[in-house]
């Protein structure tokens, strides 16, 4: 199985974890606690993100990844509470593939 396969695999074995956790109780899950206060899930979403920056500007490799694996995971955390899935995304991505930002950003406010 190639590197990229085992990627798939495990962002959809996330998936279903964090679909799974939807119907624990908070007190056993810390995912079910983060569903149970949605302010605390985008709160984490948004500390991640500034803990992310802060490791780039430093530009310590480990610590960046170590930063983006919290910051997709809370994200996850969230897409998972909406009901959207991380293909929904991909498939986003695909549709921006190939078409200059510029041009993107600008069909968005159209």
């Amino acid at each position: 199985m190639s590197k990229s396969s085992e990627n798939i695999d495990i962002l959809k074995a996330l998936t279903a974890v964090l679909e799974a956790r939807k119907t624990e109780s908070p007190d056993a899950s810390y995912v079910a606690s983060l569903y149970a206060k949605p302010d605390k899930m985008l709160e984490k979403i948004g500390e991640e993100a500034i803990e992310t920056i802060i490791a780039a500007k430093n530009g310590e490799r480990d610590q960046i990844i170590y930063e983006t694996a919290d910051l997709w995971f809370h994200s996850l955390v969230m897409l998972t509470a909406k009901n959207i899935s991380p293909d929904d995304i991909l498939n986003e991505l695909a549709r921006r593939f190939g078409i200059s930002g510029h041009d993107e950003k600008a069909s968005r406010s159209k």
